[in-house]
C-alpha cells in the first residue's frame, strides 16, 4: 500500500513542482517522498521510476496529442532516425523514471542513515 501511496504522492508532487519549477524538481519530489514514507531501497526506486516514467511518458503524449503528433515525428526522425512517436515517448518517460527513481533511492538512502547513526 505504501508502494502505490508513494508512486500517487511522487507524481502529484513532481507536477505541480513542474508547473513552476524546472524539470529536476521530480527527483525533489521522489527525494522527499522516500525520505517520508519508509520503504526499502529497491522499493523506493521502483516507485520513483514508475511515478516519473507515468507522469513524463503522459504528460509527452498529451502534449504530443494536441497538435496531431507534428513536432514529435519531426523529432523522432531526427533523434531516433525511425518514425515512431511511440519510442520517443517511451524515451522520454524513461529519462524521467531515472531521474525521479535516482531521487527516491537517494531518499530511502538518506532515511536508512538516519535511522543507523540516530
Amino acid at each position: 500500500m505504501k508502494f502505490f501511496i508513494s508512486i500517487l504522492l511522487i507524481a502529484l508532487l513532481s507536477f505541480a513542482a513542474c508547473l513552476y519549477l524546472p524539470w529536476w524538481m521530480i527527483a525533489i519530489a521522489g527525494f522527499i517522498v522516500s525520505a517520508c514514507i519508509p520503504q526499502r531501497s529497491g522499493t523506493a526506486f521502483l516507485s520513483g521510476f514508475f511515478a516519473g516514467f507515468l507522469l513524463w511518458a503522459g504528460m509527452s503524449f498529451w502534449i504530443s496529442s494536441t497538435n496531431d503528433h507534428l513536432f514529435a515525428h519531426k523529432i523522432s526522425i531526427l533523434i531516433l532516425k525511425t518514425d515512431n512517436i511511440y519510442v520517443l515517448i517511451a524515451a522520454t518517460g524513461l529519462i524521467g523514471g531515472m531521474v525521479a527513481g535516482l531521487g527516491a533511492l537517494t531518499g530511502s538512502f538518506l532515511r536508512r542513515k538516519k535511522t543507523v547513526t540516530a
